[in-house]
């Protein structure tokens, strides 16, 4: 639970679905994340952050998760005001149960750095406490459990502040919900030796 306690953008994105969409489409939205954190957590403990430790593959995937964090807040914003920089893709302009789903895969798997953050939560548990393959098998369960547990509970609380903030209010979260996942592509592709996990 320590590990989700990080305040990032789909924490962000998670609290705002449930507060404009209702806690359905924030609990949809929270198993897609889980979901492709299991994937992320799998591929973590089968060594694939080594690919992503080359120069060249890694600066691919970084430009890539990149530009789909700053279109898709790009876009989350001038949605505020009626407008859509996606017109012709449904993914990003229909918000229904299967778009939500499909959004949240997309923009926690654009942050190839969230491997490379559970391969050093991982090798530390290796290193400190020795756990075998077992051990670290129920550790990873844990870990998408208490993602699973905390962004519900964002999700909750999303609902809950829904009845008392204003059409205004929600617009104003909106967009900044937008500029933080902005902030976040960016920060991706300017700052490749952060091993942060943003999600």
């Amino acid at each position: 639970m320590l590990l989700q306690i990080a305040i990032g953008p789909m924490c962000l994105f998670v609290f705002n679905t449930a507060a404009s969409r209702g806690l359905g489409m924030g609990l949809l939205l929270v198993c897609a994340i889980a979901l492709t954190d299991a994937l992320y957590i799998s591929l973590s403990g089968l060594g694939i952050s080594a690919v992503l430790n080359r120069p060249k593959i890694r600066k691919a995937v970084q430009v890539c998760g990149a530009a789909i964090l700053v279109l898709f807040g790009t876009n989350t914003i001038l949605n505020v005001f009626g407008v859509s920089i996606l017109p012709s893709i449904r993914l990003f302009s229909d918000v229904t149960g299967k778009t939500i789903f499909v959004q949240g895969l997309l923009l926690t798997a654009s942050n190839p750095l969230t491997i490379v953050f559970w391969s050093g939560v991982f090798s530390t548990q290796i290193i400190e406490h020795d756990y075998n393959k077992r051990q670290l098998a129920a550790f990873g369960i844990g870990c998408v459990l208490a993602t699973l547990l905390f962004l519900s509970l964002v999700a909750c609380l999303g609902t809950v502040v829904k009845s008392f903030i204003s059409a205004g209010i929600l617009a104003v979260l909106n967009i900044g919900v937008g500029a933080v996942i902005i902030f976040f592509g960016i920060r991706l592709l300017v700052s490749p030796q952060k091993n942060q996990e943003s999600a």
